[in-house]
């Protein structure tokens, strides 16, 4: 979908542009993910100071697409589907500030600062993400990060001091897992990671030798899942790969992607017996006594039943974006001496902080996503963009799952993450088809 503004269909770059304008577009496309991949390593960039890394990077590189859009000498804007949810909540956002509709009008101000720089990232990937190549460069630096990533994790597991980086105490204690306090957090970025190169490795378009650092690169993130101890991530883990083998089954020559797909399966198997095996038992044995705590009165439940309570006094647009951990505390109905300043179920923080209205934002902007997500992974994997689409869709679906029990969605590395992947999920890409294929798919 194009936008109005003399708008350019995402193919393949035009040969007669210059070269400096399209230096600059891929700047900015690999500068988004340059901040894409600061974010984790910032501790999740829940910091001040990565917070602003991250609103002013994108302002900066939004501030550099301008400037290549002046050099090439014409307006060029490539339109997402999920664009026109996004300024609907914007706008709702700007509605509880005008209307004094906020318990708390600076952490309003401030959250939807943030959030504008997740759009403004969603909008830069859309406009930049046009070649094959790129998406190729794209795919082959997600999986390389999230290896790295996931190896850096592991060993920290295996010699941790209690020290995020083995040097810095987090404030508030946590469950340190890679550079997250948060060990669910981590098991989010790698649910959003690991189906990039599990998607390369089932690809039959990639060489043989690709193929196999796909393998290792997915099976290596997948694994630490399960290491990290997050039942959240396990749980969505499980979703994914549901999802994975129900598109699977589909496809009429499935061979192959079958024998593929249980190849990763035992690698992530043997990597886990080998690094974790009887950790990992005694983990996986405890889950269900936790679980039963959790569903007969844990604390999760209880701020569950507290948000439904705030929900119901301000029903239609909510108690403000941002303001869950100032109000919160004056309506906790249990006594604890642990910070609580999310709700641990990121559906439940939407509903008290935005309302019906966000809320039925939050569901428009993902059947838009899922929509054109699906029509694209119909034809997987005779083409590219339904393999573009499908890691995607994976991507979105784990953290769409871990949500419930979870708040990734308030960590700005993976909300800024997860909101690009959405938009990915839903471009009308144009990768690798032949010119009469893009003529049929342009006149339809």
């Amino acid at each position: 979908m194009s936008s109005a503004v003399a708008v350019a269909p995402a193919v393949e770059s035009r040969p007669t542009q210059k070269a400096h304008p399209d230096n600059l577009q891929s700047a900015v496309l690999f500068g988004v993910l340059g901040l894409l991949f600061f974010g984790p390593l910032a501790f999740g960039a829940v910091e001040p100071w990565a917070i602003f890394t991250l609103e002013a990077g994108a302002v900066l590189l939004f501030a550099l697409w301008a400037i290549r859009q002046a050099a090439a000498g014409e307006l060029q804007i490539v339109g997402n589907a999920a664009f026109w949810p996004m300024l609907a909540f914007g706008a709702l956002t700007i509605f509880q500030l005008a209307l004094s509709r906020t318990a708390y009008r600076a952490a309003t101000a401030s959250a939807f600062l943030l959030y504008c720089s997740y759009g403004l990232l969603c909008f830069l990937v859309v406009q930049g993400l046009k070649r094959t190549r790129q998406v190729k460069v794209t795919a082959i630096a997600f999986s390389a990060y999230g290896f790295v990533l996931a190896t850096f994790a592991l060993i920290q597991g295996l010699t941790s001091n209690g020290k995020l980086y083995w040097i810095r105490v987090p404030r508030f204690g946590g469950w340190i897992y890679g550079p997250y306090v948060n060990h669910n957090h981590y098991a989010g970025l790698m649910e959003m990671l690991f189906p990039v190169p599990l998607v390369i490795f089932l690809s039959p378009r990639v060489q043989t030798q690709l193929k196999a650092m796909a393998a290792l690169a997915a099976a290596m993130m997948a694994s630490t899942i399960f290491l990290c101890g997050s039942r959240g991530g396990m749980l969505a883990f499980a979703v994914q790969m549901t999802v994975l083998s129900a598109v699977l089954i589909s496809r009429r020559k499935r061979g192959k992607m079958a024998l593929a797909l249980g190849a990763f399966f035992a690698l992530a198997f043997a990597l886990l017996a080998w690094v974790g095996g009887g950790e990992l038992v005694d983990r996986m044995r405890g889950i269900p006594n936790e679980t039963r705590t959790e569903l007969s009165g844990g604390m999760r439940l209880s701020i569950d039943r507290d948000c439904l309570r705030m929900f119901s006094d301000r029903p239609l647009m909510g108690w403000g974006l941002g303001v869950f951990p100032e109000v919160y505390p004056q309506v906790r109905s249990f006594y604890t001496n642990v910070l609580i300043d999310k709700a641990h179920n990121d559906y439940l923080q939407l509903l008290v902080e935005t309302g019906v209205i966000g809320s039925a934002v939050m569901v428009w902007f993902l059947f838009l996503v899922y929509r054109a997500a699906i029509r694209k992974v119909k034809v997987w994997p005779a083409d590219v963009n339904a393999e573009v689409a499908l890691a995607a869709l994976l991507a979105v679906t784990g953290i769409l799952v871990h949500s419930f029990v979870d708040f990734n969605l308030q960590i700005p590395a993976n909300a800024a993450l997860f909101f690009v992947l959405c938009v990915v999920a839903s471009m009308e890409l144009r990768l690798g088809l032949h010119r009469s294929a893009r003529r049929r798919r342009a006149g339809a």
